[in-house]
């Protein structure tokens, strides 16, 4: 390290538990640390959420023309008009065929590429966004064709739970993360948040040494340590505040404020 004190030249932020609350309420104080940050360097939303319900977020924040990442790194997209830059897709019939065996009560999920989700049966309210479309289809129906990522859902399990199916699962040539509750976010291997900031940084010629990230989550891990600098939220789960570089407040807290204002 030079001792320089760090300055960042992009910013990369989560969505839900970082931004937002599980309400999808937005502090006025935060509004105001991410629209004066990016008044100054790019700033990306990186999240787990589709396009759809990505874009009524950007919108609320009153982003400048820019880039987001969706989908958990598979998509990287130009805000506002939507048009795609990157995109990593899989097949997940085998993982289908696999959850069915292993978790026959579990939902599935995937997202068609206007944003509508196909689910095999209705998710709990509010669990893919408030502003989605859903679809409901047969296991056979869900993937005809390879998806950016495939969501796994048992109300009725726990968060250990599915960090076992996980392991049962026997998932090869996929990536997996799993959420706060019984929820699994399957994708195509290799691929995380840092796969769709390393396309952003690249639109500005900019490297990850001057990133700036803030996450609360377990597939923010990759996003945290590929930053020059990662923050995680003071909710998070002990890996991913162990993945940090810093530990700031929680979203109720507006702890995402109190980054940017130390250097916007």
């Amino acid at each position: 390290m030079s001792g320089q004190p760090f300055a960042p030249t992009a910013v990369a932020l989560d969505i839900d538990g970082t931004l937002i609350d599980h309400d999808e309420g937005l502090s006025p104080a935060v509004v105001d640390a991410v629209r004066r940050a990016s008044a100054q360097v790019p700033v990306f939303l990186a999240t787990g959420r589709a396009w759809s319900t990505t874009k009524p977020v950007a919108d609320r924040f009153g982003l400048p023309d820019g880039l987001v990442v969706v989908s958990n790194g598979a998509r990287t997209l130009r805000y506002p008009d939507g048009e795609v830059l990157d995109e990593r897709t899989f097949d997940p019939r085998t993982v289908i065929a696999s959850v069915r065996e292993h978790a026959p009560n579990a939902r599935m999920a995937v997202e068609e590429y206007d944003g509508t989700y196909l689910v095999t049966a209705p998710f709990p309210d509010g669990d893919l966004g408030k502003y989605a479309k859903i679809r409901v289809v047969t296991d056979e129906e869900l993937a005809p064709e390879p998806v950016t990522r495939l969501i796994i859902r048992d109300p009725e399990q726990s968060e250990a739970d599915f960090v076992r199916l996980a392991e049962r699962l026997g998932l090869h040539g996929v990536g997996y993360f799993v959420g706060w509750t019984a929820w699994l976010d399957i994708a195509p291997e290799g691929v995380d948040k840092s796969t769709g900031l390393k396309v952003a940084l690249a639109q500005y010629d900019l490297d990850a040494s001057g990133l700036l990230a803030i996450g609360d989550g377990r597939n923010d891990i990759e996003m945290l340590t590929f930053a020059g600098h990662g923050v995680a939220m003071g909710a998070a789960p002990d890996e991913v505040k162990s993945a940090a570089d810093e530990v700031t407040k929680s979203v109720t807290d507006d702890g995402v404020a109190a980054v940017l204002n130390r250097y916007f």
